[in-house]
């Protein structure tokens, strides 16, 4: 039994679908989850990862685990005892999506710190460990939705800084690679998508996806500051921004690690607006 945690985020809902294809046993669990959210024959369990004893009866049978790393909650959980449950439950491999930032921002407590504490715990569990760390997702254009649908336009800051933002369904295959799979443990992969891409161009992308123009809004960092604080604590704005803005080169670094792990090259931010249109109609 493989048991994926946040398996209704982007990552978590592509690597059950791929574990499933694979044929292989899972249990979904999130803090919010039902039957309509997995596939036919998987089993779904709520928990959450900041109760550490909610995940107890989720583990039982299981033998390995894809660990998300908490997301904007990553500084309520207590790692150590995530791992202690995973350890005593016979759970044998972690796989942990943790973040670029880990080493691109580590003086950042908001995306360095907290993702470096979650990281040694799972380094000194014990357990087989592989470690993901992703850039930017092609998933965070889901935020433009509402307005392409409704005005056909995205805003954003930055228009033409490129970074080379990463689809999920490649950060989950090589997620199913680790659980499934011998020669990833102790590794740790930097996953990104195969080119830099501005936000002009991920715009541009959409619209031809969508077969009409977007027009595109360039912000000033407040304005784009403003809009990010309604929804994200103020320091991770900050960092975020001077992320999207002032990327550092190992920020901007294409990675060979999805092609090296799954023998072919990821996949371009147009293939994801491609399968993901429906969400813009």
């Amino acid at each position: 039994m493989l048991v994926v945690t946040g398996a209704t985020g982007n990552v978590g809902r592509a690597l059950v679908g791929a574990l499933v294809a694979a044929g292989e046993p899972v249990t979904a669990t999130a803090r919010s989850i039902s039957d309509a959210d997995v596939p036919d024959g998987v089993r779904q369990r709520r928990a959450d990862l900041t109760d550490p004893e909610s995940l107890r009866p989720v583990f039982a049978d299981a033998e390995a685990l894809f660990l998300q790393n908490g997301g904007a909650a990553a500084h309520l959980l207590n790692p150590q005892d995530i791992l202690d449950v995973a350890k005593n439950s016979g759970i044998e491999r972690v796989v942990l999506l943790s973040s670029q930032g880990v080493v691109t921002r580590s003086e950042s407590d908001s995306h360095g710190g907290t993702g470096r504490v979650i990281e040694d715990s799972v380094r000194q569990s014990g357990l087989d460990w592989t470690i993901l760390r992703p850039g930017g997702f092609d998933s965070n254009a889901y935020a433009w939705a509402e307005s392409v649908r409704t005005r056909r336009t995205v805003a954003a800051p930055f228009g033409d800084v490129g970074l080379p933002t990463v689809d999920p369904a490649d950060i989950a295959d090589v997620a199913a690679a680790a659980l499934r799979g011998n020669g990833h443990t102790g590794r740790i992969y930097e996953l990104t998508g195969p080119a830099l891409t501005t936000p002009r161009q991920r715009a541009e992308a959409i619209g031809d996806a969508l077969g009409e123009p977007i027009r595109f809004i360039e912000q000033t960092r407040d304005e784009a500051r403003a809009e990010m604080l309604a929804f994200m604590p103020e320091p991770v704005v900050e960092t975020t921004l001077t992320i999207l803005g002032v990327p550092t080169p190992a920020e901007q670094r294409i990675s060979p690690d999805i092609e090296h792990v799954l023998g072919r090259a990821p996949r371009t931010f147009a293939d994801w607006a491609r399968r993901n249109i429906a969400a813009f109609r």
